[in-house]
């Protein structure tokens, strides 16, 4: 009597666990992705499809095997939404190598000092920065961000407005697009070996505050990247994860992840400035006509995101 009961509470634990993971996979696919709360609700569309598994395991110990059959094939799905972003994609490119760092400052606030450490220590090329304000500016060129990356398009503002780009090598044909709330920005970085390579710097408004302008700012990227021809590269915050079929739009064309090619899983970068984060993954490179043997995520003092950092390697 005491074992039935159980196998009760188990299969009913199970079932729970089933429909988190099946209502991941439905946020994964896009469902309500003209809906706030379904969009907000996909930044944790990996932590709900854990139940597959869980679901499973309670299958099993409760003896249940035509529920774990389901349970495995949700498993599946999750594997098949999942498992991609664990296993390097393999791709060739015999062309230069460009480091690339990506680090949203906290409206400025953030320790630049420690940017300009990873810049030299790691030896980037090109380095995205976010909600980038003049005093910002200023305190990077004072810890020494010219001798490392020399050329520069900044648009610094207030409240989270500001964005800039600084390069190793030349910029030229510096643009910022209209139509977005915050700054957002494009250049030619004129490589000595590979020559023109697009360079840009996104960070659309966040969906938590202006839900309609996040969808259209998205969108608005999609078009900025799917116009691009030749090798570019991407830092941005884009206020979106791989779970969100919005972000995962801008790589239907030329444009791959670096974190995919490389194979570094889901590497979560906010919020960084609380006891139990990050847990979620908003900061991303983007490589076109390349590929990424390396990305991970690095912590910047005084910023609530982690920087991440990818060693690009484009085409020849």
């Amino acid at each position: 009597m005491v074992r039935k009961w159980m196998n009760r509470v188990l299969l009913g634990l199970g079932w729970g666990a089933l429909v988190a993971a099946i209502a991941g996979i439905v946020l994964y696919l896009g469902a309500g992705r003209q809906r706030q709360l379904p969009v907000l609700l996909a930044s944790g569309a990996s932590y709900l499809m854990l139940g597959a598994l869980v679901g499973l395991l309670l299958f099993l110990l409760a003896r249940g095997w035509r529920s774990a059959a389901v349970a495995g094939v949700v498993l599946a799905g999750v594997l098949w939404t999942q498992l991609p972003i664990f296993v390097p994609d393999g791709r060739a490119a015999s062309g230069p190598e460009v480091t690339v760092l990506q680090s949203n400052l906290l409206f400025g606030g953030a320790d630049v000092a420690e940017v300009v450490r990873t810049v030299r220590a790691e030896q980037v090329d090109l380095l995205t920065v976010e909600e980038l304000t003049s005093e910002a500016v200023d305190r990077l060129a004072a810890a020494g961000i010219a001798e490392q990356l020399p050329h520069q398009y900044l648009q610094p503002g207030g409240g989270g407005a500001g964005t800039g780009i600084y390069s190793r090598y030349p910029l030229r044909d510096t643009r910022k697009y209209d139509g977005f709330v915050l700054h957002n920005l494009g250049a030619t970085m004129d490589h000595p070996r590979r020559g023109p390579v697009a360079v840009f710097a996104f960070h659309p408004i966040p969906p938590s505050l202006d839900f309609t302008s996040w969808s259209v700012e998205m969108r608005r990227i999609r078009e900025i990247l799917d116009a691009q021809q030749g090798p570019a590269l991407v830092g941005a915050d884009f206020n979106a994860t791989r779970d969100h079929s919005a972000f995962r739009d801008l790589l239907r064309g030329r444009f791959a992840a670096a974190a995919e090619l490389a194979g570094a899983g889901p590497l979560p970068t906010y919020p960084a400035d609380r006891p139990w984060g990050p847990v979620i993954g908003i900061d991303h490179i983007l490589v076109a006509d390349g590929t990424a043997a390396e990305m991970r995520a690095l912590t910047i003092p005084g910023s609530d995101h982690r920087a991440v950092l990818a060693r690009t390697r484009l085409n020849a």
